[in-house]
């Protein structure tokens, strides 16, 4: 029986949804695993089925590590430094590609380089007035743009302004997050997301079906709100032209080689018709290096998609982790 210690919790904002991934992975391990908790409060206290313990003695009695955390420290290449020191193998990107997956503004570059379409952007700098940061912005772009702390995922912190004023109140609840603001143009379009998972299927990178995302009327995009709050149509598989899915799979492929990501990630675009000539144009707007598993989230209803199930994708994983 293999140990299998799933790492949840964690002091960000995401710690919530890092709960109910962890609970859904607990559920669904297969029966030759045998799975225990492993809580890191917000406060950054380890607890190990239910009782405070030093990390250390933790990592000591299990096999290998489900990392379930997301968002600041569980998916910023943090934890995953505690890993390797204590030579435990883990589920998920590494030290360096979480690092780098984590702050949108670096996973850009990497991006660009890739030769990967990317929306027109800006950031911030250290200690820039959130007013200055904004007339820089409106001298680069104009409205409407999307706001969004650089380090953060579940669109935690995200939101869309479409004057000077809500501009600056959006990068005022961005702060918030965290010192580091990204503002991208607003494109108009279809959302999307394409899932990727190394060695499965007799490929070295398996792109999962592509799917399409439609938030409810009442929101602007798929936000918090609507990402959790059960409202959101997720066609999957999507309905795009096969070129248009094509081109997402190899460009959420490109992005996971890009940023180094190991064992899965899921890429997110959004697809837009120009209205002049009738091009349409994909733009990846990131990767998430540890998409969520819970019972609402993507990755699992593109795995049930191809026939596989969460039960074998979580083996998948693990055994994945364990080669190294």
């Amino acid at each position: 029986m293999i140990k299998v210690g799933v790492l949840m919790g964690g002091p960000s904002a995401e710690s919530g949804i890092s709960m109910k991934t962890g609970e859904s992975v607990l559920a669904n391990l297969p029966k030759n695993y045998f799975g225990k908790d492993i809580v890191i409060s917000k406060q950054g206290d380890w607890l190990f089925n239910g009782a405070f313990s030093h990390p250390e003695k933790i990592l000591r009695s299990v096999d290998v590590v489900f990392n379930a955390l997301h968002g600041v420290f569980g998916e910023d290449g943090k934890v995953q430094q505690i890993l390797e020191v204590f030579g435990v193998p883990y589920t998920g990107s590494a030290v360096l590609a979480s690092a780098v997956g984590m702050n949108k503004i670096l996973a850009r570059e990497f991006f660009g380089k890739a030769g990967l379409l990317t929306p027109l952007a800006a950031a911030n700098k250290e200690n820039e007035p959130s007013v200055e940061f904004a007339k820089r912005v409106l001298r680069t772009m104009g409205p409407a743009w999307v706001v969004k702390p650089a380090s953060s995922g579940s669109s935690v912190g995200v939101s869309i302004a479409r004057d000077f004023d809500a501009l600056v109140s959006a990068v005022e609840a961005a702060l918030a997050y965290g010192p580091r603001v990204i503002v991208e143009e607003f494109i108009e379009g279809r959302e999307a997301t394409c899932g990727v998972v190394d060695d499965f299927r007799k490929q070295e990178y398996y792109a999962l079906p592509v799917i399409e995302i439609i938030p409810p009327e009442k929101s602007d995009f798929f936000d918090y709100d609507a990402k959790y709050g059960g409202e959101t149509r997720e066609v999957c598989p999507a309905n795009f032209d096969q070129p248009v899915k094509t081109a997402m799979e190899d460009m959420a492929r490109k992005a996971h080689k890009a940023l180094g990501c190991r064992h899965y990630s899921r890429a997110d675009f959004i697809v837009s018709k120009r209205r002049a000539n009738g091009e349409t144009k994909i733009y990846i707007l990131e990767v998430n290096t540890l998409p969520g598993l819970t019972t609402e989230s993507l990755l699992p209803k593109a795995i049930n998609a191809i026939g596989s199930s969460y039960s074998e994708f979580l083996d998948h994983l693990l055994t994945l982790a364990l080669k190294k």
